[in-house]
């Protein structure tokens, strides 16, 4: 039954779940962050997987494996080894899951195979979740830095202002100024545009320090410091490249280090259960590092980031 809840209901039943903050993860803009950054962290590994599975299957896999944490392995008569979603029942002595509940409108019926006995599962991290949680994170950092961009930068526009008793004098004096933007090397006009205290044309700046406000380029600074965190986070190689000095060959060292702490362990949850679904069905599945020619940020020497 669906209750005829007033507007100030619903108000005081979500502010308990979304209290009055600054959200972006509704925005076209934040979206637009979380499907680039999703496809950037799946990026980082690279997979084998049988030849009988088509593109849809394999891209299947991938957005299972990212987005919901976790995907089962199971043979069918009808369509082989194949990867489906499901969800987790029952627990074993360290209340680990033992059943996968696999629900198919293309199966006949419900399967609930036995994780380990006539399944697999391929889960992303130790417990069994995505990585949207971070997409959405940085999604919504990125959407709102790229938003002050676009306004400090229209901000920055220079405009004027004119000062008109009338009509008369309003159009005498954008008549003015369209011959002085049309280039005219000489300008002539009434003195009675002129105000009678100062005697100067009655013009003045909206903004006219623009030098000042303008934060456009900080902000592009601090876009790029959060794709660094980013890539840091899921595992993609990367420098201090905001930093003016020398980059030492220690601190390459250390953020080379950071940056496959957690990753490393995502590997070995994958590969875990790529052995035991290689080893239970026979198919070629497995994992690895991908493999970037010419993008690896080495600690052979410093690095100067300074313009030369």
């Amino acid at each position: 039954m669906n209750e005829p809840f007033l507007y100030n209901i619903v108000n005081l039943y979500n502010s308990s779940i979304s209290p009055s903050t600054v959200h972006v993860k509704n925005s076209a803009l934040a979206n637009y962050f979380r499907r680039y950054l999703l496809q950037r962290a799946m990026s980082v590994f690279k997979w084998t997987m049988p030849e009988t599975w088509n593109e849809r299957a394999k891209n299947y896999f991938l957005y299972c494996v990212y987005c919901l944490g976790f995907i089962s392995i199971i043979e069918t008569d009808r369509y082989g080894v194949i990867p489906q979603h499901c969800t987790l029942s029952g627990f074993d002595i360290f209340y680990q899951p033992t059943t996968a509940v696999i629900s198919n409108p293309l199966i006949n019926r419900a399967i609930t195979p036995r994780i380990g006995v006539n399944c697999t599962l391929i889960r992303l991290q130790p417990d069994y979740d995505g990585v949207l949680d971070i997409i959405a994170y940085y999604a919504d950092q990125l959407a709102l830095l790229s938003e002050a961009v676009s306004i400090n930068t229209n901000n920055s526009k220079l405009s004027f202002a004119f000062g008109a008793d009338n009509k008369s004098t309003a159009e005498s004096l954008k008549k003015l100024y369209d011959n002085y933007v049309s280039g005219e090397p000489a300008v002539f006009y009434d003195k009675q545009l002129c105000d009678p205290q100062t005697g100067e044309l009655k013009m003045q700046f909206i903004n006219n320090d623009v030098g000042n406000s303008y934060i456009v380029t900080d902000l592009l600074n601090d876009i790029r410091t959060v794709m660094n965190h980013f890539d840091t986070m899921v595992g993609i190689s990367n420098s201090n490249i905001n930093k003016r000095e020398r980059v030492l060959t220690g601190e390459i060292e250390a953020n080379n280090s950071e940056t496959k702490t957690l990753c490393e362990l995502w590997l070995e949850s994958l590969q875990t259960g790529c052995k035991e679904t290689e080893q239970m069905f026979g198919i070629d599945l497995s994992v690895d590092w991908r493999e970037i020619s010419g993008n690896e940020v080495t600690p052979d020497a410093a690095v100067d980031n300074r313009a030369v």
